[in-house]
């Protein structure tokens, strides 16, 4: 019979106990956010490396993925998506793998982690490591549940990139551009989290179990491995198309900005002539035509005019208007 323990209120443990299984059980241990505390617990109740230890410290965080045998257990380190402030960063999982038990350390930024230990405790026959009690099926579970929650983030990128699609032929240009860059920024830091999952997968494919043949435990992570090559084939696809996105409105804003400097330059061309005229009738010359005229400032108003009509057909006779 599954039972659950509240050791702390980091540490809590769910003992999977199938009752047609002869076997001594399989313990669960999830701790949130390991301290000091965390950690002494884990050196009085197993033998763990210290430098493991330490390294599951909630204030250190890995800089990349790790997969250690040891001789009783299996060190694992890997990081998955996470959200937090409508920005992606990346969510660190430490496992200690072993005959009969099996450790989760994060800092419960990854709800798919949490919600799968609590749905655990209400119902432990639901897991698939419930008939076998293997800590090597759990772990599969585990990865698994936290790769298919990747997917909910790709979707909701797939939406985002729809409505700057949208934002784009709209002629919301400007408001597409902060979009556009939340987006990449964010697939970019996804593909920066997951881009050494593979790797780390096929290497747990070798993975040996007394309580489940070798040949089950390499079909399970197999699986994931394909799952793994399913999202980096999104990522590349959404990459793809949130550059031509991005290209598509630089080119949309750069024939807006074209637009308005050719009207400027058009106003400015045809306004030239004027601006000239005012300055010749403007000096004090002693012989200035039409100055002297009691019609002088409208005639001259009236060459201004035709001046300007006939630049302004010149321009439309061009097709620059």
């Amino acid at each position: 019979m599954s039972t659950y323990k509240k050791i702390s209120d980091r540490i809590e443990e769910l003992k999977i106990d199938n009752p047609r299984n002869p076997n001594a059980g399989l313990r669960w241990i999830n701790m949130v956010n390991a301290g000091k505390q965390e950690i002494n617990y884990l050196r009085k109740n197993y033998s763990f490396d210290l430098i493991h230890l330490r390294s599951i410290a909630a204030s250190v965080l890995a800089q990349r993925p790790l997969v250690f045998k040891a001789q009783d257990y299996l060190f694992l380190i890997l990081h998955f998506p996470a959200v937090k402030d409508g920005r992606i960063i990346s969510g660190e999982v430490d496992f200690f793998v072993g005959h009969n038990f099996l450790v989760t350390v994060h800092n419960n930024n990854l709800p798919a982690l949490g919600k799968l230990f609590d749905y655990s405790k209400k119902d432990p026959n639901s897991l698939l490591a419930f008939s076998s009690e293997s800590s090597a099926v759990l772990l599969y579970e585990i990865l698994g549940n936290l790769i298919h929650d990747c997917y909910r983030l790709l979707d909701d990128n797939s939406v985002e990139i729809n409505k700057v699609e949208d934002l784009i032929f709209s002629g919301n240009q400007k408001t597409a551009v902060e979009k556009i860059l939340l987006l990449r920024r964010n697939i970019i830091n996804i593909r920066k989290i997951m881009q050494n999952h593979k790797n780390i997968l096929k290497e747990l494919t070798t993975m040996n179990s007394s309580l489940v043949d070798k040949a089950a435990i390499k079909k399970y992570y197999d699986s994931l491995v394909d799952d793994s090559k399913r999202l980096w084939e999104t990522l590349d696809n959404q990459k793809e198309m949130i550059e031509v996105l991005n290209n598509t409105n630089e080119s949309l804003l750069n024939d807006q900005m074209n637009s308005i400097m050719k009207t400027l330059t058009v106003f400015s061309v045809i306004v030239f002539p004027l601006t000239l005229l005012a300055a010749i009738f403007g000096m004090n010359a002693v012989y200035m035509p039409f100055v002297k005229h009691e019609q002088g400032f409208w005639m001259i108003i009236g060459v201004m005019l035709v001046c300007a009509f006939f630049m302004f057909m010149f321009f439309k006779k061009k097709r620059w208007i």
